[in-house]
């Protein structure tokens, strides 16, 4: 497997990570399961530190320093919330054109209290599909760009399924129906989130870098068939 690379200069190397791929070898791995972190090295020849992380079935820009140095330059950037994340998502229901989630969330795998968090959200398309999947003779989903606020592991999931318009194909805190019916009627067989834009300033240079995933093919392959543009004029939430 070759890892598209979205951005290279001397300190960070940026891929498109894939869909229900690791970052890095974890507990829950199975020996002969290859990741993100082992596929950069071998590609590039060199050893790669994760700056940030994506959960496994989440795909798009993930950040990597080529130095260890790298990483602590912009850990404190990421605390402190000056690193641009933005994601997109396809959620059940139709969700307000603009939203801003402030909720607390806890990490079901670390337990103890739930930590604030804030979540902004913009829709960019919606569709309504003459099927009943739920109690309700037609069915409605909403594509929204997202920007987390702050960086909880599964803010995002958690969030939209606060506000009751949780993830498609999320088998941890959406609904199995709708996670069925797009793995038969679209062939979807993951979650609908992607790390779409990852902006940030490069503390050795003072550039300001944005690097920008294109969607997968069956991402395409859906809105294709819900008929919503590919090219959205603002992936931005921030007035």
């Amino acid at each position: 497997m070759s890892l598209p690379i979205l951005y290279r200069d001397a300190q960070y190397v940026a891929v498109h990570k894939p869909a229900n791929v690791l970052v890095h070898r974890t507990w829950l791995a199975s020996r002969d399961e290859r990741f993100v972190l082992q596929l950069l090295r071998d590609q590039l020849g060199q050893r790669v530190y994760p700056v940030h992380r994506l959960d496994r079935a989440t795909d798009g820009v993930l950040l990597f320093g080529l130095q260890p140095q790298a990483v602590s330059a912009l850990a404190e950037a990421f605390d402190a919330g000056e690193v641009d994340k933005g994601y997109w998502a396809i959620v059940r229901g139709w969700a307000a054109e603009r939203g801003f989630i402030d909720h607390p969330v806890r990490d079901k795998d670390e337990g103890g209290d739930a930590k604030t968090a804030q979540t902004a959200f913009r829709r960019l398309a919606r569709v309504e599909l003459p099927v009943a999947v739920d109690r309700y003779p037609s069915s409605r989903y909403s594509w929204v760009s997202v920007q987390p606020l702050t960086g909880r592991r599964h803010q995002i999931r958690q969030h939209f399924k606060h506000i009751g318009h949780p993830l498609v194909g999320d088998t941890s805190y959406g609904k199995g129906t709708h996670n069925r019916f797009f793995r038969d009627r679209y062939d979807i067989t993951r979650l609908l989130l992607m790390s779409r834009r990852l902006a940030f300033t490069q503390p050795f240079t003072g550039e300001r870098v944005t690097v920008v995933a294109e969607p997968a093919e069956d991402w395409r392959r859906l809105c294709a068939q819900f008929g919503w543009p590919m090219t959205p004029t603002d992936d931005d939430n921030r007035d």
